[in-house]
């Protein structure tokens, strides 16, 4: 984690001679790091539950760390707090830490839920804290109202989406309760920690108009979607509510978004008997097709109007774009959700999927668009983006300095995205994300090169010229007009 945190303090690392080349340290060496911690992607579910406080179990360091990342992605007001262990705590135990860190939350003010995430610190030591929070329970009895869930999330295993999952499972069998009879149309919608704000109200709308009754775990959409209180709150203000949790048991169905939830759906099956469907992919026109059979079919209702004008406009993009797109090499690095959908995105648009490096082990990792996964680092994304003549990268904001260094331009999506404005109010799914998606992508390959001129309009002035003008055909990276005008890489970026 501290290379990437590093990495944004300064200047980019000095330019290697040869971009691309392939350098001898072993790759379980991560140089520039993808991924983000476990205990972030446990904070990151918590905050999407209503008067959520998430607490790490160790250092105030890495808990600064994950706040930083978490407020320069949301732009918000991150409530998070620390066990704050020491040496001689983290020598001695650390039992005494959450237990006043729990004491010392509950008297500014109980919030509805307190979720406990561990980290590489306090695991590494072999802190039990589902076992501390029982004896907790036994010392202080009249605290019993305010649930705490305990993570195990360290930060040497796994990355940000597994530590999402686990906190899932663990909020699922610590919350939800089983139901003597199922709530007609009411249904469970388990969100992928890859969906956006705006993807989740979008969701929402689109289930309320097939007439269903989603309840959205966690539902961020209410909880980090630009709130301007009156006042200072220590907890998050919006999100999934305990009732909402409760009353899953009673759904018709579940709606998994994302293969890395499957977990969390066998849990509800195991504690509620309610059955669940998992849905991979929503970004694109195929992807979404079916994802709509699959809702019309759980609600017994035809498709909605409006979305058959959505779906006419998106394939009117698609062939607006695939002038930019058709051919284009693209090299991802991203949590493995994001980079199935993103993937097959790509390539069901034309786009020629080179390179595709992830965070985690998978079972989607062997399906991607184009060659298997690769866990590894942004260091490993550069290397195969060079070797493989990637034209685009695709990946978060820490891969802003392989993209200087390719000459390439970048999409930043994922997590984090710290600098640009927007990112979690960027719409990726369903037909009017993918036309948003497929604009976004088309503008960057093109805003890569030089503005055109009146000058370029006419050949022979140009040759006359030598072909040198600003914007001309040369200077453009513009093919014939028997090519299809596709642009080409000149090394300029975004």
């Amino acid at each position: 984690m501290k290379g990437a945190a590093q990495e944004d303090a300064g200047n980019p690392p000095s330019l290697p001679e040869h971009v691309g080349e392939t350098h001898s340290l072993p790759e379980h060496v991560s140089v520039n790091p993808l991924k983000m911690s476990a205990p972030l992607g446990g904070a990151l579910f918590f905050l999407g539950l209503d008067r959520s406080l998430p607490v790490f179990h160790g250092s105030q360091g890495c808990t600064s760390f994950a706040l930083v990342l978490l407020g320069r992605h949301f732009k918000e007001s991150i409530p998070l707090q620390t066990t704050a262990m020491n040496e001689v705590t983290t020598i001695l135990g650390g039992g005494e830490n959450i237990s006043a860190a729990i004491l010392k939350i509950l008297e500014k003010g109980p919030p509805g839920v307190i979720g406990l995430c561990s980290t590489g610190l306090t695991e590494t030591k072999g802190e039990d804290i589902a076992g501390e929070i029982a004896l907790f329970r036994k010392k202080h009895p009249e605290h019993a109202g305010v649930p705490v869930i305990a993570v195990s999330t360290p930060d040497f295993r796994g990355s940000h989406e597994d530590g999402f999952r686990e906190a899932m499972v663990r909020t699922i069998e610590e919350l939800a309760t089983a139901a003597p009879h199922t709530v007609s149309g009411q249904i469970n919608v388990l969100a992928g920690s890859h969906l956006t704000v705006a993807d989740i109200d979008f969701l929402r709308e689109l289930l309320e108009s097939f007439g269903l009754d989603p309840i959205i775990l966690p539902d961020l959409s209410r909880s980090l979607d630009g709130i301007v209180p009156d006042s200072f709150e220590p907890v998050s203000m919006g999100g999934t509510t305990l009732s909402e949790i409760s009353r899953m048991g009673s759904s018709e169905h579940t709606i998994v978004l994302g293969e890395s939830l499957r977990a969390a759906g066998e849990a509800l099956l195991k504690k509620c008997g309610v059955p669940f469907v998992v849905v991979s992919r929503l970004m694109g026109l195929a992807a979404f097709d079916r994802f709509l059979v699959t809702l019309r079919h759980l609600s017994g209702r035809d498709y909605p109007r409006p979305l058959v004008r959505e779906r006419t406009r998106l394939s009117d993009a698609m062939l607006d774009s695939h002038f930019y797109l058709g051919g284009l090499r693209a090299a991802l690095a991203l949590e493995p959700d994001l980079l199935y959908d993103m993937g097959h995105f790509l390539r069901e648009n034309g786009a020629e999927v080179v390179a595709s490096v992830t965070t985690t082990p998978s079972p989607l990792n062997a399906r991607m668009a184009g060659e298997k996964a690769e866990i590894g680092d942004l260091g490993l994304l550069e290397r195969r983006a060079g070797e493989r003549g990637a034209a685009i990268l695709v990946t978060h904001s820490h891969g802003r300095q392989a993209a200087a260094r390719l000459g390439i331009p970048l999409v930043r999506t994922g997590f984090p995205v710290f600098d640009r404005l927007g990112a979690p109010h960027r719409l990726s799914i369903g037909y009017r994300g993918a036309r948003e998606m497929l604009f976004r992508i088309a503008n960057t390959v093109w805003s890569r090169d030089a503005e055109n001129t009146p000058q370029t309009w006419y050949p022979s002035d140009f040759a006359k010229a030598g072909g040198q003008e600003s914007g001309g055909e040369a200077a453009s990276g513009f093919s014939s007009p028997g090519n299809g005008l596709r642009p080409q890489p000149t090394g300029r970026i975004e």
